[in-house]
C-alpha cells in the first residue's frame, strides 16, 4: 500500500500521525510500517469507553462445584480415568508464556526469572519439573504447546534449547506466537515505539486458541489425537499440569470444560470468581464484583462467591473449534507504554499514559455449556509470581515451594 492509500485509510480513523516519520524511512522501513498499518484494527480506540464488565449484567448467581471432600473420596477413580486419557494421547498442555518479567527485574521472558536461593531455579524449570511428575506417573509424554509473544519468542526458544528443555522431550514441544494489538494514548491515538513500528502488545491470554490455529497448529493437535487441552499460566510455579485427577473428574462428570479453583482467603482477595451468569458458567473479576457479592454468605457461613480461579483450565477440543470464530469481549487496561515523540525521542514513561487491549481466557468459559469447578488446596497448587515484593511475589512463592518439598 503506497503513501496515498495509507493516508486515505488513516484519515478515516483520525490516525494520520502514524505517517509522521514515513518520508524519512528507507524502503524497508516503509514496507514494515505499511504492513503493520494494514494488519491492525484501526478502530480499536473506540473501545476505550466501552464497558465490557460482567458485574451487573444479566443474572449472576453462585455456582456449586466439586469440593475437596468429594474429590478425595473419588480420587482413585478420577486418577485412573485421567491416566488412561493421557496414555491414549488425548491430552495436550498449553503454557501461556508470552509475558515479560520486567516487573520482577528480568527484561526477558517471565519464565527466565530465577527463583532459587542456594541454587538456580528458573520458573520455566519448575514448571517442566511439575510436568515431568505426570510423565513419570503415566509413562506417557504430554504434548506441550508454548505460547510466546513477539517480544519473547526467540529468547524463549533459545533459552529452553540451551537448557535442554529441563529434561522434557523436545519432540513433544511446539512454540507459537500470540497475536499482537496496538496501544493508544488517552486521546485514542495509536502510539508508535519507533519511527517504522507501531506500539504493539500481546492481545491477552484469551487469544491463545485462535493464535494456535493461525499458527497452523490445529492440524498438529488433531493428528496427535488430542481431545482435551489443559491451559495454564507461566507465573504459578505450583501448577499441576495435565493433572490426571482433574482430567479424569472433568471427563467422568461429562463436562466440556473444567477450572481449577481455590477457596478465597478473604472477601476482597484479588482473584476472579467462577459463578453463573444467566444460567451459564462465567467468571467475574474481583474489580467487577459488587460489595454485596463480595460479602454474601451461605447458610453455613462460607462466602457464596468463593471459587477463585487460578488460570488452570481444561477445554474439550471439539467445543473449542465450534466457538473459534466467536468474538470475546475486549478488556481495556491502563498501562505505562513506551513511545516515540514527534521529534523521534524514545520515552519510557514512569506513569500510565495510555491503554492496551486484551482478550482474556476467562471469557471463554461462558461459551461452554458447562464447567466443572474443581477445588484444589491453595498451599499445594497456587503460588503466583506477579509482583517484585509483597503478596504474590518470588518470596511468597518460595515459601510455598519449600512447603511442598522443593529445594531452593
Amino acid at each position: 500500500m503506497n503513501r496515498e492509500k495509507l493516508e486515505e485509510k488513516l484519515r478515516e480513523y483520525h490516525q494520520e500521525h502514524l505517517l509522521l516519520y514515513y518520508d524519512k524511512l528507507d524502503d524497508k522501513g516503509k514496507e514494515a510500517l505499511s504492513a503493520q498499518i494494514e494488519k491492525v484494527d484501526l478502530n480499536i480506540a473506540a473501545l476505550i469507553h466501552k464497558d465490557n464488565g460482567l458485574a451487573g449484567k444479566g443474572i449472576v448467581e453462585p455456582l456449586s462445584g466439586m469440593e475437596r471432600k468429594e474429590i478425595n473420596a473419588r480420587r482413585d477413580e478420577f486418577e485412573a480415568a485421567g491416566i488412561q486419557a493421557i496414555q491414549e494421547k488425548k491430552v495436550g498442555a498449553v503454557l501461556l508464556a508470552g509475558g515479560q518479567g520486567s516487573r520482577l527485574g528480568c527484561e526477558g521472558p517471565k519464565g527466565k526469572v530465577n527463583i532459587g536461593i542456594t541454587r538456580t531455579l528458573y520458573i520455566f524449570e519448575q514448571l517442566f519439573q511439575n510436568a515431568l511428575q505426570v510423565v513419570e506417573k503415566t509413562g506417557a509424554w504430554v504434548p506441550f504447546y508454548i505460547m510466546t509473544s513477539d517480544k519473547t519468542h526467540e529468547e524463549t526458544i533459545e533459552f529452553l534449547k540451551e537448557n535442554q528443555y529441563f529434561g522434557y522431550q523436545e519432540d513433544y514441544i511446539t512454540f507459537f506466537m500470540q497475536e499482537m494489538t496496538p496501544s493508544v494514548d488517552y486521546e485514542g491515538k495509536l502510539l508508535m515505539e519507533a519511527p517504522d513500528r507501531l506500539s504493539l502488545s500481546p492481545n491477552g491470554n484469551g487469544g491463545w486458541f485462535s493464535s494456535m490455529v493461525k499458527a497452523g497448529l490445529l492440524e498438529d493437535v488433531q493428528s496427535r489425537g488430542i481431545e482435551w487441552l489443559n491451559v495454564f499460566a507461566v507465573d504459578n510455579v505450583l501448577q499441576r499440569i495435565a493433572d490426571p485427577v482433574f482430567v479424569g473428574a472433568t471427563i467422568l462428570t461429562g463436562k466440556d470444560s473444567g477450572a481449577k479453583v481455590v477457596k478465597k482467603a478473604e472477601p476482597g482477595e484479588r482473584v476472579g470468581v467462577l459463578c453463573k451468569k444467566d444460567g451459564k458458567p462465567s467468571i467475574v473479576e474481583y474489580y467487577e464484583m459488587t460489595p454485596e457479592m463480595l460479602h454474601e454468605k451461605t447458610p453455613e457461613g462460607e462466602l457464596s462467591y468463593s471459587y477463585g480461579v487460578i488460570l488452570n483450565y481444561l477445554f474439550k477440543l471439539d467445543k473449542l473449534i465450534h466457538i473459534l470464530n466467536t468474538n470475546l469481549p475486549i478488556h481495556v487496561a491502563e498501562k505505562k507504554i513506551p513511545y516515540v515523540t514527534p521529534d523521534g525521542e524514545y520515552i519510557q514513561p514512569s506513569e500510565p499514559n495510555g491503554y492496551k487491549f486484551e482478550e482474556l481466557v476467562l471469557d471463554m468459559i461462558p461459551l461452554f455449556e458447562d464447567c466443572l469447578p474443581f477445588e484444589v488446596v491453595r498451599e499445594e497448587e497456587f503460588a503466583p509470581i506477579k509482583n517484585a515484593t509483597g503478596a504474590d511475589s518470588p518470596d511468597t512463592a518460595r515459601a510455598l515451594l519449600k512447603l511442598n518439598g522443593v529445594i531452593l
